[in-house]
C-alpha cells in the first residue's frame, strides 16, 4: 500500500517537555522505530506537527531587538528541514542501508481570496500582555486573540489547495524513497500577481492534517493515517460515558461535534480523503500504529458502513 502518516505534536514533543533538541530527537527516534518495519511492505511518506517549534523561534526571535523578525514562511522552511532533518536520520538508524529517506521542503497553494484570511484564528508565537499587545498591534498591524490570561497573535488558517512540489514527491516515492514532507502542513503560498510559476509566502498557518488528508489524495494514497496520543476518535470525550468508534464512515462521524481545537481537524481530514478517493482513513496513538495500517486498531474510517464494532 500507499501510506501518508501524519504525526502529531506528541511524536516530537509530549505536554510538559522541555522543547530541547534532545527531548525532541528522543520522541522521534521512538516514532521511527514504529514506521521502520513498515517500509518492508509499503511505499511511506510521512508528515508532521511544527506548532511548537515555530512558536519558539518567535519567541526567540522577539527577543532579539535589532533584527525584524523573520516571517512565518520562512520560520515555516526552517521548522521542516529541522525537523525533516531529525525523522530522516532516526529512520535511517532502523533501516537497511539499501533504504533511502529524503526530506522536501514542501510549499502549499491556498487561495488569496480564501475567507480565513478575513477571520484569524490560529495563535503562533510568544504570549504578550495587554500593554505589548497595543504596542506590537500599532508597530506591525497583527491581530490578536486573548488565550487565557494573555494575548498572542493570530494568524489566518486556509484552506490547502495545491502541493506544489507533486511531482518530485511521486518520483522520489516511484523509486523506492520513503518521503518527509509537507511539515507543519506546508509553507503557505499564493501565486504571484501575472506570474504562474512564482509564489509568494503569506502570513498564515495550514492545518497540518487537512494538508496530510490533500497530499494523500493527490498521490492516490491507499490510507491516511493521523498518529496522535489517543486511541482513536471518542464520543462524549472526557465523560464518564466516554467511547471509541471503531469503525464508521464519514457520514456517520460527521453526525457528532468535535473540538476543533483537538480531533475536530482529524476527523474533517478523514472524511475529506476517503470521500475524494475510496481509501481508508484511521486516527489513533502511534504507539498502535501497525494495528492502524492493519485495521485492528484506532478509529478505521472507510467508505461502506461497518458491519462490526462501530459508533
Amino acid at each position: 500500500m500507499r501510506i501518508v502518516i501524519a504525526l502529531g505534536g506528541n511524536a516530537l514533543l509530549k505536554r510538559g517537555e522541555p522543547m530541547t533538541a534532545e527531548v525532541q530527537r528522543g520522541n522521534v527516534s521512538v516514532a521511527a522505530r514504529m514506521i521502520a518495519p513498515l517500509a518492508r511492505d509499503h511505499e511511506i511518506v510521512v508528515t508532521h506537527g511544527n506548532g511548537p517549534q515555530v512558536g519558539l523561534l518567535a519567541l526567540q526571535a522577539a527577543c532579539y531587538r535589532p533584527v525584524e523578525p523573520y516571517p512565518l514562511d520562512v520560520l515555516d522552511a526552517q521548522t521542516e528541514g529541522m525537523i525533516g532533518y531529525m525523522i530522516e536520520q532516526e529512520l535511517a538508524g532502523n533501516l537497511p542501508a539499501s533504504q533511502p529517506c529524503a526530506t522536501i521542503l514542501t510549499m502549499v497553494e491556498v487561495d488569496p481570496e480564501d475567507p480565513a484570511f478575513l477571520h484569524p484564528s490560529k495563535f503562533v508565537g510568544p504570549p504578550y500582555t495587554e500593554g505589548e499587545k497595543e504596542k506590537v498591534s500599532r508597530e506591525k498591524g497583527w491581530t490578536f486573540g486573548k488565550d487565557g490570561d494573555s494575548w498572542r497573535r493570530v494568524v489566518p488558517s486556509p484552506l490547502p489547495r495545491r502541493i506544489v512540489e507533486i511531482q518530485p514527491i511521486r518520483w522520489l516515492l516511484s523509486h523506492g524513497v520513503i518521503v518527509i514532507c509537507a511539515g507543519g502542513g506546508g509553507i503557505p503560498v499564493v501565486t504571484a500577481p501575472g506570474k504562474r510559476r512564482v509564489f509568494e509566502g503569506v502570513e498564515a498557518v495550514i492545518d497540518k492534517d487537512r494538508a496530510s488528508a490533500l497530499l494523500a489524495e493527490e498521490l492516490g494514497a491507499d490510507l491516511l493515517v493521523m498518529a496522535t496520543d489517543v486511541e482513536g476518535v471518542f464520543i462524549d470525550w472526557n465523560t464518564p460515558s466516554a467511547r471509541r468508534i471503531h469503525a464508521t464512515t464519514p457520514e456517520q462521524l460527521r453526525e457528532h461535534r468535535f473540538e476543533a481545537g483537538s480531533m475536530g481537524p482529524k476527523v474533517e481530514a478523514a472524511c475529506s480523503f476517503v470521500d475524494g478517493t475510496g481509501g481508508r482513513a484511521a486516527i489513533g496513538a502511534l504507539p498502535d500504529i501497525r494495528g492502524l495500517v492493519s485495521g485492528d486498531t484506532g478509529t478505521q474510517v472507510t467508505a461502506r458502513k461497518p458491519t462490526g464494532r462501530d459508533a
